[in-house]
C-alpha cells in the first residue's frame, strides 16, 4: 500500500510515522508513507497557499491551484482507489471504513486548514470526505495520521500477531473485553481464576460474555 498526504506543515508529521508500529510497517515494506509540501505546488513567489474568502468573512481558504497540481502530479505517477479529504463535516470514521480502506492499494489524504479547501477542490478532485470526530482541529494533520494508523495496523504483517486486529472493539460490533498480565494478584485484586485455567473454549465463552455486558453499559448502541 501507499498513501500520499498532502498538507502545508509536513513537519507536524514526521515524529508521528518514524517510531513503533507505522515505522516498523514501512521499514518492513508494508506501506510507503509519502507527505508533500503543499507549497511546493504553489506559483506564488511567498508560497503562500491560502486567500480571503469571496464574500469576505473570517479567515482564510486553502486555493484549488496547488491543491490541483499537487493531486494531478500524483495522479500521472499511479492510479489512486481514494482521494479523501479530512473535514469534520465528512464521513465519521469507525473500524469498518478502516477495515475496508487497509484493502486498497493507493491513497491520497488532503489535510485541511483554516477555513478549509475552496469548494471546487470537494466537487472535482475528492472522492470521500472524512472525520475522525465531532470537533474542530488546527488542521488535518492528526486526524490523517488517525486514519493511516487506523488503516496501517490492518495491513497483514504488520502486527506481529495477525490475529490480535481481529479482536479489536468494534471488529464484530462490540466492545474488547478485559485484559490481565502478571502478576496474577495486586493488593488484593486478582486476575478472574477462568484466565488461569486453561480451558480455552470456557475462556473464549467468558471474554465474549465481558464483551456483551461492556458494549451493554457502554456502547448500547453498537447492539441495536
Amino acid at each position: 500500500m501507499r498513501i500520499d498526504i498532502i498538507t502545508c506543515l509536513p513537519r507536524l508529521l514526521d515524529s508521528f510515522f518514524a517510531h513503533s508500529i507505522l515505522q516498523r510497517a514501512q521499514q518492513g515494506g508494508y506501506v510507503e508513507v509519502v507527505v508533500h509540501d503543499l507549497r511546493d505546488y504553489t506559483a506564488d513567489k511567498h508560497r503562500r497557499v491560502d486567500d480571503y474568502a469571496f464574500g469576505g468573512g473570517a479567515g482564510m481558504v486553502m486555493q484549488i491551484e496547488p491543491i490541483a497540481r499537487c493531486i494531478r502530479s500524483l495522479q500521472a505517477e499511479r492510479t489512486y482507489d481514494e482521494v479523501i479529504y479530512m473535514t469534520p463535516d465528512g464521513e465519521r470514521l469507525n473500524q469498518q471504513t478502516a477495515n475496508s480502506l487497509s484493502l486498497k492499494q493507493n491513497l491520497i489524504i488532503l489535510c485541511g486548514h483554516y477555513k478549509g479547501v475552496d469548494e471546487r477542490v470537494r466537487e472535482v478532485f475528492i472522492t470521500r470526505e472524512m472525520s475522525i470526530g465531532d470537533y474542530v482541529l488546527s488542521g488535518g494533520e492528526l486526524a490523517a495520521c488517525v486514519l493511516s494508523d487506523a488503516i496501517i495496523r490492518l495491513l497483514p504483517g504488520v502486527l506481529n500477531d495477525e490475529t490480535s486486529a481481529l479482536t479489536d472493539s468494534f471488529q464484530d460490533n462490540l466492545l474488547a473485553p478485559p485484559v490481565y498480565t502478571r502478576p496474577a494478584e495486586f493488593e488484593g485484586h486478582r486476575v478472574p481464576d477462568i484466565l488461569l485455567s486453561g480451558h480455552e473454549a470456557k475462556i473464549d465463552e467468558w471474554r465474549h460474555e465481558q464483551a456483551l455486558e461492556r458494549t451493554r453499559i457502554r456502547r448500547p448502541d453498537l447492539l441495536e
